[in-house]
């Protein structure tokens, strides 16, 4: 029993999961009113037959059977460490697109897989949508 233990740390400041929390909404929302066959996941493995990274939300297509969107949520400190996740996990599981969102920043980057850049971007070729315009809730505003 105790080699099949995995042992997770939690390194999530609120703010991060409150930028995931508000995209899956969003994400969901479209999938839910047939506006995307996408489906978000949060915190899900890439190849659910092996043990694979888990990107902080992955848009799954079921009738491709294919995961077609990455996205990392990060502080500006880990952009970089981020960006080359991203792009490793675009060419080693052929995913269309990638993103990283710097929180602090409130900053957008598409990874693009074949050259390995990072552009100042939030639109989704594959969803033909802003993915900032999801971003609308401030979890610390005062009541």
């Amino acid at each position: 029993m105790q080699d099949n233990l995995i042992i997770m740390g939690i390194n999530a400041p609120k703010e991060h999961q409150a930028i995931i929390t508000q995209l899956i909404h969003g994400l969901a929302d479209l999938y839910l009113k047939d506006k995307t066959q996408l489906f978000p996941y949060p915190e899900t493995m890439i190849d659910e037959g092996q043990t694979s990274p888990a990107p902080d939300i992955l848009l799954y297509d079921h009738k491709q059977d294919k995961t077609l969107t990455l996205i990392e949520v990060t502080h500006s400190a880990g952009v970089k460490k981020d960006s080359a996740k991203v792009l490793a996990l675009l060419r080693d599981y052929d995913v269309q697109e990638g993103f990283v969102y710097d929180y602090k920043k409130k900053s957008w980057y598409q990874i693009d897989k074949v050259t390995g850049e990072a552009t100042e971007s939030s639109f989704s070729k594959v969803l033909h949508l802003e993915l900032n315009s999801l971003l609308s809730i401030n979890p610390q505003k005062a009541n």
